[in-house]
């Protein structure tokens, strides 16, 4: 068995400054913790992390397109990474901060999730990214 822990997730961005923006005010991403430019690829990235250590990488290559899908879960019908979870502790101010003052797409809102003491709700990014907050019992 390898122990493995956990390190970041990464997300292909159109313009990374506006996701880098836009990630740092909704969720506090503003440590940067790395920044490489590959001129030859065409390619930008930044880690940024939080005081609680989440970490998200942004990838930014010049040409690249989006996904689109016929709704917010079809990227299930490909075996593929769908979206990205995040704990947060209040999960109704937070799906209303999102979505009323930070521009979000609602997908679906607060509902009770399949463990008991967990409620989920799913947003999109502005550029589409499919998220899953997440409030437990423990919060």
């Amino acid at each position: 068995m390898i122990a493995a822990r956990f390190h970041h997730v990464s997300l292909s961005v159109a313009d990374l400054a506006a996701q880098e923006a836009w990630y740092g005010d909704a969720f506090g991403l503003t440590e940067v913790e790395e920044r490489i430019e590959m001129p030859d690829a065409g390619v930008r990235t930044a880690v940024l992390s939080d005081a609680a250590g989440l970490r998200v990488e942004f990838v930014e290559r010049s040409g690249s397109s989006p996904v689109t899908h016929a709704d917010p879960f079809a990227a299930t019908s490909a075996q593929t990474f769908t979206h990205l979870a995040l704990r947060v502790a209040d999960l109704d101010a937070a799906f209303a901060s999102l979505t009323a003052e930070r521009g979000a797409g609602a997908v679906s809102p607060p509902a009770p999730g399949a463990t008991e003491g967990m409620r989920y709700a799913y947003v999109t990014d502005p550029e589409g990214n499919l998220l899953e907050l997440i409030e437990t019992a423990q919060d």
